[in-house]
């Protein structure tokens, strides 16, 4: 299909780039050293849109949902999965984030990872319609345990997809063909929302990731400043202990270092506007 193209990138600032094509990057922060090697492979149908990517160095990023959407994150190959608002995702599991939710995704090394993208409006019809009842769409990041026939399945179609672009099959240019894959992925994924299990999240990880989203929304409005602990703790109301604790589970470090490293020269964050 049109828009369907693997990429490779030697530079965090153009991945970063094509992440926000994806979705929203507000910025990303490269964490470990070495030269920076990315491959992303996007795939473009005529409702859902799909990505593969790996990467090589440790990083993390804001990820925003557009207010149409849903994004829906699944692990991709053997290797490690990135970390949603920190929790990691298994082999059986995958993560939603709803219309117009933020939270931070973090890579600590080698990772590789797949993504759905579906607007809101087109799940809740199809949903539906297959299930023959009320299907909501969920707003908040969930978490999902899928049983294993499940969970192969949807790996099984979203891997096709994404091989038939990286080798440069001419099957994805078939309308014919690319319409009754969309159209598996999208029962593939009803099924998935409808019989899958939510795992529970505790309600300090809950708070835990709104904290890290509001404080990179601080850093965000005075980027040049340095801000202070303190000034940071009194304004978004908490204490320093729950801060470092939050930054620490989000961001894989405390507020300190997370903000010196965007402030240092060099310490490659890039920014996406």
């Amino acid at each position: 299909m049109p828009g369907s193209v693997t990429s490779v990138f030697g530079e965090a600032n153009d991945f970063a780039a094509a992440m926000r094509a994806e979705g929203c990057c507000f910025g990303l922060l490269v964490t470990g050293p070495g030269a920076f090697r990315a491959r992303l492979t996007r795939v473009a149908l005529h409702r859902l849109r799909l990505s593969a990517a790996e990467e090589h160095l440790p990083r993390v990023a804001l990820v925003a949902v557009p207010t149409d959407m849903i994004l829906v994150s699944l692990p991709s190959g053997s290797g490690p999965a990135p970390i949603w608002g920190g929790l990691g995702l298994g082999a059986g599991d995958i993560m939603t984030l709803g219309a117009g939710q933020r939270l931070h995704m973090r890579t600590d090394g080698p990772c590789r990872w797949g993504a759905i993208w579906l607007p809101t409006g087109e799940l809740v019809r199809y949903g539906s319609a297959l299930t023959g009842m009320s299907f909501a769409v969920p707003a908040a990041a969930l978490w999902w345990r899928l049983r294993p026939a499940m969970m192969r399945h949807l790996r099984h179609l979203h891997s096709a997809a994404i091989r038939l672009v990286e080798s440069g099959s001419r099957a994805m240019i078939d309308a014919a063909a690319a319409h009754g894959l969309e159209q598996q992925l999208i029962h593939a994924l009803v099924e998935c929302l409808s019989k899958g299990s939510v795992i529970e999240v505790d309600r300090a990880t809950r708070e835990h990731q709104d904290i890290a989203v509001r404080f990179e929304a601080l850093l965000r409005t005075e980027p040049e400043r340095v801000l202070r602990t303190a000034e940071i703790c009194k304004t978004l109301g908490i204490p320093a202990r729950t801060l470092r604790i939050s930054c620490e589970e989000q961001l894989g470090m405390g507020p300190t270092e997370y903000i010196r490293r965007r402030h240092t020269t060099g310490g490659r964050q890039v920014k996406v506007s």
